[in-house]
């Protein structure tokens, strides 16, 4: 008997990222790329979601602790060269918000699609975050009659988000720029400063944003590349709103998204274990000393199994005998059927979600068409049950001693 596991190298829910970046990089202008990637831990198998693999830039490269401990990446927003915005004029206590330092980002969910060349799944993003540098144009002491920024803008500097925005942590900075970054809550609005003095030119020489992912469930994910992409508008009244004052030189960017599903399938047998001899319970000896038929013959052999993606199973037989394979003995050419059933680990269940024990194993593949585990099994035993009934044993032990053999394949495919 040999048993054969298959796993196609395609590339197997939930990743929560908030991205920020000051220094924007050097990406082609409109766009910019996250990336993320799922591949199972064996040390820790409980642990099933995709991991941001996106490189950090601007603010998370200076505030590199900070944005570690609060589970923060950067990422700049793509509008092209430096300064990325057109500067304006700023009056002192301006009534209209968006006439002064203001940011609006669309921090609701929205759903995308990612997809590789087979399968489609739903991706959710919300932008979680703004930030950047703002430039002055001119020094704050020149601004303010000797003082600084808290007392140029309304709630204290720029490390003091005005609400609903939160604050992070310290601006780095000089007395004509501030490096910032501010939390945006779930479906809020705008966060805006008022300038508590005349400032003749503001602008923000490069913009930051932060996000969260909703990831699909990577365990029923094919392995793969997954790609899509979201694009938002940027402009008074869209998307990424910038007020009145600043103009940006772009009118929309686009996120692209790349996800890596990079499953395990992997069966281990001992050694000896494919070669099966099925024997009656507690041997031949019953039968010898006392005449006492067998009522079965049977063997149950263990394997190991790690898996983290769906996956079926099926019989490939040298002899067959109805929806099962068969045992022959080779000088009559009779056959019997071999029935064959296999148990998994607890963690795997099949597609309704019943616990797979004693499941047969039929060459049309009826009910191990699907099994999936619902969190990484790694390397756990399950059983393959191999058994003759009563009424064949029966029929094989009239006559002369006889031998009965057959090759089984048993196939573990992640092509589902």
């Amino acid at each position: 008997m040999k048993f054969i596991h298959s796993l196609k190298n395609d590339l197997g829910r939930y990743l929560v990222a908030i991205c920020f970046a000051g220094v924007p990089l050097l990406v082609e202008a409109g766009s910019v790329e996250v990336t993320a990637r799922f591949r199972p831990d064996p040390a820790n198998p409980m642990v099933n979601r995709f991991e941001n693999t996106t490189t950090n830039s601007g603010y998370c490269v200076y505030f590199a602790v900070y944005c570690k401990n609060n589970n923060l990446f950067s990422l700049g927003m793509p509008l092209g060269g430096l300064p990325q915005t057109t500067g304006g004029k700023v009056l002192a206590n301006h009534t209209d918000r968006r006439e002064g330092a203001y940011l609006k980002v669309p921090s609701e969910w929205r759903t995308l699609t990612v997809s590789n060349d087979e399968d489609t799944e739903q991706l959710e993003v919300r932008i979680s975050g703004v930030g950047g540098r703002v430039d002055l144009n001119a020094h704050v002491e020149d601004l303010t009659g000797g003082q600084g920024w808290h007392q140029l803008w309304s709630g204290r500097s720029w490390s003091f988000a005005p609400a609903p925005c939160v604050s992070t942590t310290s601006v780095a900075g000089l007395s004509y720029y501030a490096m910032f970054m501010w939390r945006v809550p779930e479906n809020v609005g705008a966060c805006a400063k008022t300038a508590l003095f005349d400032i003749p030119t503001l602008h923000y020489r490069y913009l930051h944003f932060g996000y969260e992912l909703r990831t699909p469930n990577p365990l029923k994910m094919a392995t793969g590349i997954y790609r899509g992409s979201i694009t938002y508008s940027v402009g008074p009244g869209m998307d990424f709103d910038i007020g009145n004052v600043i103009v940006p030189h772009d009118s929309q960017i686009t996120i692209d998204f790349v996800l890596s599903v990079e499953h395990i399938l992997k069966v281990e047998i001992p050694p000896g274990g494919n070669r099966i001899e099925l024997l009656p319970q507690g041997g031949w000896q019953a039968w010898l000393q006392r005449n006492r038929r067998p009522e079965r013959l049977f063997r149950d052999q263990t394997f190991n199994i790690s898996a983290s993606s769906q996956f079926k199973m099926k019989l490939e037989c040298q002899f067959t005998e109805g929806n099962t394979c068969a045992l022959q003995e080779p000088v009559s050419g009779r056959n019997v059927p071999l029935n064959i059933a296999v148990s998994l680990p607890g963690g795997m269940a099949d597609d309704s979600g019943q616990a797979v024990n004693r499941r047969p194993l039929l060459l049309d593949g009826m009910g191990t068409e699907r099994f999936e585990p619902k969190f990484y099994i790694a390397r756990k035993p399950g059983t393959l049950h191999f058994e003759i009934g009563r009424d064949e044993v029966e029929k094989m032990l009239d006559g002369d001693n006889k031998t009965y053999s057959g090759n089984v394949t048993v196939v573990w495919d992640s092509e589902v």
